[in-house]
């Protein structure tokens, strides 16, 4: 039997970069799959790649997205990678709704779906896994306020897994931060957008990146979390090219 057999997961941005390995590493590891997304021709690209995917194509900050894919499946893992691509600038030549756009989405997802997990509980023991950014604990000043919108993900999180521990809801709030993954399209774009703000060539600034992870070490991260919870303490986890590492706050 493999490790999540009898697991009904929804990932949330399943067409992005993220997304896809956490679709692609459910299925493999026996999980029956929700791939949620915007554009609906990538999702058909993806179900027609991965063998046995439901899709749905939605926008996921609409305020009814949460109901449209509990009705869909009843998952006992959901997955929420959504989200915009910051901007690459410093703040002060940002306009605010270019420095804000991370709030309008990631933000209201993350609020949208704890939310409505809090407020129409699904089964006992069900996770909820945000993915954050490594940018909520460090900072990024060439993103205008994409850290913020990332930290306020984590906050989410802690928040609704004090309110499930209050209401004895038996549900387990996750976050995941990984560090600029360089094989992502969002990762090209952060690092596109750094290297011209240092005056250092791509290549260069990767290099002095310190343990990066892959989309892939995101995904296992993942994997491992679901299906081995106990053995983990806390709910935020930095993910390196050297695996899982627990934030302490």
């Amino acid at each position: 039997m493999v490790a999540l057999t009898g697991k009904s997961i929804a990932v949330i941005g399943a067409s992005g970069s993220v997304g896809r390995r956490i679709v692609e590493a459910a299925r493999s590891n026996g999980a029956r799959v929700l791939a949620v997304a915007r554009r609906e021709e990538r999702l058909k690209r993806l179900q027609n790649e991965v063998t046995g995917v439901q899709i749905l194509s939605l926008d996921a900050t609409d305020e009814d997205a949460p109901i449209k894919v509990f009705e869909a499946l009843e998952p006992s893992v959901l997955a929420i990678c959504a989200g915009a691509f910051p901007p690459a600038a410093p703040f002060h030549t940002q306009s605010w709704h270019e420095f804000g756009v991370n709030w309008e989405t990631d933000v209201r997802i993350a609020f949208n779906f704890c939310k409505a997990a809090i407020s129409r509980p699904p089964p006992v023991g069900t996770q909820v896994v945000l993915i954050s950014s490594g940018a909520a604990l460090a900072g990024s000043p060439n993103s205008g306020g994409y850290a913020g919108a990332k930290r306020t993900q984590l906050f989410i999180a802690n928040y609704a897994q004090k309110e499930s521990d209050r209401l004895r809801l038996g549900l387990r709030f996750i976050s995941l931060a990984p560090r600029i993954m360089p094989d992502t399209d969002l990762g090209k774009h952060a690092i596109a957008g750094y290297s011209r703000y240092l005056g250092i060539s791509p290549g260069d600034f990767v290099r002095s990146m310190a343990s990066p992870p892959t989309s892939l070490h995101v995904a296992m991260a993942f994997i491992e979390l679901t299906t081995n919870a106990d053995r983990f303490e806390g709910n935020t986890f930095v993910v390196s090219g050297n695996g899982l590492e627990a934030v302490r706050q």
